[in-house]
């Protein structure tokens, strides 16, 4: 692969992980994580013809939301996955919390092989910590390893937005692409994708 391959490839990635952001962010926060195979337009069109009105044909990619994930332990669901030749990639689309290091700080200590009652308690503190904010983070993979990221992060505060003295200021979500945002996540999603 060329370098302006891989470059083109990434673009794809990227665009394929904003338009499943954008895709989950029309139903709102509090969802579930959400999982979509990554097909080829042209495959998905010649089998479903009557979807031509609905995707962009100009897209080498179109993302099909999954069956809903089973309830439980993320990483546990996605390691019982496995797709077909037919799918090119996948996403996931999952609400987080996102704390600054100095907040990470101040959470109780949870070692790798703690049980299920300390991760939950860790969980929770995170949760309930004052620092935190709300996110939703889309990561996308393809066959060949190209990986991209995109997080939203819920109501930052946006001093500039207020145009009344009047009125309290708005708050706007923030978007932040990069494909090393969740290193375990795109580790995870490619480890779907092997045969």
């Amino acid at each position: 692969m060329t370098e302006s391959e891989h470059q083109a490839g990434s673009a794809s990635v990227a665009a394929l992980a904003r338009e499943v952001e954008e895709f989950v962010a029309s139903g709102g926060w509090d969802q579930q994580p959400q999982l979509f195979a990554l097909v080829s337009t042209a495959d998905l069109l010649r089998q479903q013809p009557e979807l031509a009105g609905q995707l962009d044909q100009n897209s080498a990619l179109t993302p099909v939301a999954q069956d809903s994930l089973p309830e439980g332990d993320l990483a546990e669901a996605l390691a019982r996955i496995a797709w077909p030749e037919a799918v090119s990639g996948c996403a996931l689309a999952q609400e987080i919390i996102v704390l600054p290091p100095a907040a990470e700080a101040e959470l109780p200590e949870v070692d790798e092989g703690s049980d299920a009652g300390d991760l939950a308690r860790l969980r929770q503190a995170a949760a309930d910590h004052p620092s935190r904010t709300e996110a939703r983070l889309v990561a996308a993979v393809l066959r060949d390893g190209t990986a991209a990221c995109v997080m939203r992060l819920r109501g930052i505060h946006d001093p500039g937005e207020v145009s009344d003295p009047d009125q309290q200021p708005g708050n706007v979500d923030e978007i932040i692409e990069h494909p090393e945002l969740a290193p375990n996540l795109v580790d995870a999603l490619r480890a779907t994708l092997q045969p």
